[in-house]
């Protein structure tokens, strides 16, 4: 069915569903502009050939050229707020007005202020911050800043996690699409199991991820020099959610071994989880933390990375040093977007949509035997499809016509993995169209029997 030898989100480029989808669009302005897209940009795995020609986003959803409309439950993790909301985007208008660009060697009053205020949100002395254009680029700086602080250059991460597109955050992460063709890889990155509470290599009970927080710590005292351990907090992609103990015990452990902890939050901070930064869930605190993707509103591409006090070293180092660094405009959007969270009491909104949100999906478990396994937390939610409960067996051409049928029907989504469904909608999504999401899924699921 594809042409890889691991079936992830990508695959779906190239697929016999994919050929169906592809045959389905007749607008003769959309086939031109989907020709162009093919002819001048450089193909790559899971973008090109793009799926059809947007026109507009708006609140929770995304319209073609052509007029059709999709509840957007993708949104590469940008779309927190929605898409276009409207406070975001008249405070970067009257930024615009104000200081639209701010060279460096030079600091401006919205960079500031929002450094003051992640400094406020965050425990603890997480108090040094550094902005960049892009979530990949801000793991790069964190990545640096460890060795700086450790002395050390060696750096475990997990399998199947991702941390980034460039040389350095892919040799980081664990994603096969990513790494292919692309060694030698920076030298000192160690990889080990994830957690995964479906598959899980040592058990899927919640006491069985104590096992994999303890083979950190074996390859930490077996290879040395390791100075610092990089994870997502929640996967974000197939939605995998270790336990308290998991990483209280990681937590534990990068104490006991001076070894810094560095936390990913890029796809789901702020808010996503139905707290402000994920590891509030679990009584941790980072030394490094990453933001990004949503920080920026959907509007300005704007990262961060937050540090401890004490990491305050590397002043003969540039870290950093980005053009768009201290971006005005990405401030004063990051600002507003935490600001609308806090104003807007968007984190009770979450939890109370999670509430809803695992009771129907509890539902359509119950009802269709292809789904093998739900998880989730605050608005995002993974559903697994097996073709059999026992073995376990990916149903991944299942899932890819459930996602293009959906998709028919007004509802975007990811499938990760091969065969989870990814879910992700815009935090002020309404109920309404949560119940809408649903109603399509299920329709979707009947025609999949």
């Amino acid at each position: 069915m594809n042409k890889f030898s691991l079936v992830t989100e990508g695959d779906v480029n190239f697929s016999e569903e994919r050929r169906k989808w592809d045959e389905q669009i007749d607008d003769p302005q959309t086939k031109q502009i989907l020709d162009d897209d093919a002819r001048y940009f450089l193909h790559q795995s899971m973008s090109t050939p793009c799926l059809d020609v947007l026109k507009q986003c708006a609140g929770s959803g995304i319209t073609t050229l052509s007029g059709k409309h999709m509840l957007d439950f993708h949104g590469n993790n940008v779309h927190q707020l929605g898409y276009g909301n409207e406070y975001v985007i008249e405070k970067v208008r009257q930024q615009l007005d104000i200081l639209s660009f701010s060279p460096r060697r030079y600091t401006n009053i919205p960079a500031v202020d929002l450094a003051k205020k992640l400094a406020g949100i965050l425990p603890g002395d997480l108090n040094r911050c550094l902005f960049a254009p892009g979530g990949t680029l801000a793991v790069g700086m964190a990545m640096k800043l460890a060795r700086i602080v450790t002395g050390k250059h060696k750096l475990v991460s997990l399998w199947d996690s991702f941390h980034g597109a460039s040389l350095d955050s892919i040799s980081a992460g664990g994603e096969e699409v990513f790494r292919k063709y692309m060694e030698p890889l920076l030298p000192g990155m160690i990889h080990i199991p994830p957690v995964n509470t479906y598959r899980g290599m040592f058990g899927n009970a919640p006491e069985d991820q104590i096992n994999y927080a303890n083979y950190l710590e074996s390859v930490i005292e077996k290879e040395g020099d390791i100075g610092a351990f990089i994870a997502e907090t929640i996967r974000n992609t197939d939605v995998q959610i270790p336990s308290v103990p998991y990483w209280k015990r990681i937590r534990e452990i990068c104490d006991k071994h001076n070894v810094l902890l560095i936390l990913d939050e890029i796809p789901i901070a702020p808010g996503r989880t139905g707290e402000m930064f994920a590891f509030q869930h679990y009584g941790i605190e980072p030394d490094i933390i990453c933001l990004g993707k949503g920080l920026g509103g959907g509007i300005i591409p704007f990262a961060a990375i937050v540090a401890r006090d004490s990491y305050n070293v590397a002043k003969d180092v540039s870290l950093g040093h980005y053009t768009h660094e201290k971006s005005p405009l990405g401030s004063v959007a990051a600002l507003s977007v935490i600001n609308f969270i806090e104003n807007d009491n968007i984190l009770q909104k979450v939890k109370d949509d999670a509430v809803w949100m695992r009771g129907e999906l509890t539902r359509l478990k119950e009802e269709y035997p292809l789904i093998g396994d739900i998880r989730g937390i605050g608005l995002l939610w993974g559903i697994e499809l097996v073709r059999d409960h026992e073995s376990k067996e990916k149903a991944s051409s299942e899932a890819e016509r459930i996602m293009y049928h959906c998709m028919r029907n007004g509802l975007s989504f990811k499938v990760s993995q091969g065969n989870v469904i990814q879910l992700s909608p815009a935090l002020t999504i309404s109920r309404r169209d949560l119940k809408k999401s649903i109603m399509i899924l299920r329709d979707a699921f009947e025609k999949t029997k």
